[in-house]
C-alpha cells in the first residue's frame, strides 16, 4: 500500500472517530442548573449536587452536561433564565431555591423540574402534596420557615433580656419572605417579644441594614433562609461580630464564618438529593412518582469563640444539645 493511500485511510478513520465523538456529545443529556445567586460560596453545594448525580450513574462531561444559570442575586432575572433553559430543551431543570423553583415551574409543564427549597412546597404552589407531587416537578425541602419559632426560642434562651428581635429578609424573594415574616411574627407574639423586620437584597443593603439594626435597639438578629444570604455568610458573620449582635441563621457555614449559631436542615444534603433525583429522572423515573423529601434531621451549630467575643455565657444544656461547638 502506498504511503499516500495509507495516510488517507488514517485521515478517514480520524474523521469517523471525530464524527462519532460529536454524535456522542450531541446525544448527551443536558441538565439546566438554575440558582438565584452566584457561584460564590456555593462550591460545596454544587459538589454535593454532582455527588448525587454520580450516585445515580451520571458524571459531568462523561455522560451528562450541566448548564449553569446564576442570577447573582437579581431574582427578577430568574423567569428569563428558566425560559432560556426551556428553549435549550434541557432534559431536566435543577432549580435550587424557592424563587428559582417557582420560575422553573412557571416556565414549563413538560420538562422535569427538581427543586430544593426552604419553604413549604405545597403552600408555595410547587406541588399538590409531598407524597404525590403530581405534574412535572418534585424535589426536597428543609421546611426552614416552619422552624422559625425554634430559632427565635434559641435566641431568647441565649439573650433572655432582649425584648426586640430583628428579622432580616430578602424582599426580592417575596414568597419566602412573606411566609417567614408571618411565621416569625406569630412566634414572637407567643414568646412575648417584639419583631423588627429589616430588608436587604444586595451587599450594600446588607451593610446599611446593620446600621439600622443598631438604631432599632434589637437585642438579637435572626437571618431568614435565603439563597442570596447563603452566599454572603462571611459578610453577615463579620458584621454581626463587629456590632456584637447575637445572630442565628440556618446554615453551618455561617457559624464557621464567625456567626454565633445556626439551626436547620443540612443544605448540602438537599443539593445531593436534587442531584440524585435528576439522575433518576434521566434514568426514566417520572417526577410525579418521586415524593418530595423532607429533611428529618435538624442540626444546631454554635461558635463558642464568637459567644465569648459577644460576652455571652451560653447555657450548658444548650451546648450539650449542639451537634457541633466550634471553639
Amino acid at each position: 500500500m502506498r504511503r499516500r493511500e495509507f495516510m488517507g485511510l488514517l485521515g478517514g478513520a480520524a474523521i469517523v472517530r471525530s464524527s462519532a465523538a460529536q454524535a456522542q456529545q450531541q446525544t448527551m443529556p443536558v441538565i439546566g442548573f438554575l440558582n438565584s445567586t452566584s457561584q460564590e460560596g456555593y462550591a460545596a453545594r454544587i459538589a454535593a449536587f454532582r455527588s448525587g448525580l454520580e450516585g445515580a450513574g451520571f458524571v459531568e462531561g462523561k455522560n451528562v452536561e450541566i448548564e449553569f444559570r446564576h442570577a447573582d442575586g437579581k431574582y427578577d432575572l430568574l423567569p428569563a433564565m428558566a425560559s432560556d433553559l426551556v428553549r435549550r430543551r434541557v432534559a431536566v431543570i435543577a432549580a435550587t431555591g424557592t424563587a428559582a423553583a417557582l420560575a422553573a415551574k412557571a416556565a414549563t409543564t413538560t420538562i422535569p423540574v427538581v427543586f430544593s427549597t426552604s419553604g413549604n412546597p405545597v403552600e408555595n404552589g410547587l406541588v399538590a402534596s409531598l407524597a404525590r407531587p403530581g405534574g412535572n416537578i418534585t424535589g426536597t425541602t428543609r421546611l426552614n420557615i416552619q422552624i422559625a419559632a425554634k430559632r427565635l426560642q434559641l435566641l431568647h434562651e441565649v439573650v433572655p433580656a432582649a425584648i426586640t428581635i430583628a428579622l432580616l429578609i430578602n424582599p426580592a424573594n417575596i414568597v419566602l419572605a412573606e411566609a417567614l415574616t408571618q411565621e416569625a411574627e406569630a412566634s414572637a407574639a407567643t414568646l412575648g417579644l417584639k419583631l423588627h423586620v429589616l430588608r436587604a437584597s444586595s451587599n450594600r443593603e446588607i451593610d446599611e441594614t446593620f446600621s439600622l439594626l443598631l438604631l432599632s435597639r434589637a437585642g438579637a438578629l435572626m437571618i431568614g433562609p435565603d439563597a442570596f444570604f447563603n452566599s454572603r455568610t462571611v459578610q453577615l458573620g463579620a458584621l454581626a461580630l463587629r456590632d456584637k449582635m447575637p445572630t442565628i441563621y440556618q446554615d453551618r457555614q455561617f457559624v464557621v464564618d464567625g456567626g454565633l449559631m445556626s439551626y436547620g436542615g443540612n443544605l448540602d444534603d438537599g443539593y445531593r438529593i436534587v442531584g440524585t433525583y435528576a439522575g433518576r429522572i434521566l434514568n426514566g423515573a417520572k417526577p410525579a412518582d418521586l415524593p418530595v423529601q423532607q429533611s428529618t434531621k435538624l442540626e444546631l451549630f454554635i461558635n463558642l469563640k464568637t459567644a465569648n467575643a459577644l460576652g455571652l455565657t451560653l447555657p450548658a444544656t444548650l451546648l450539650g444539645t449542639a451537634d457541633e461547638v466550634i471553639e
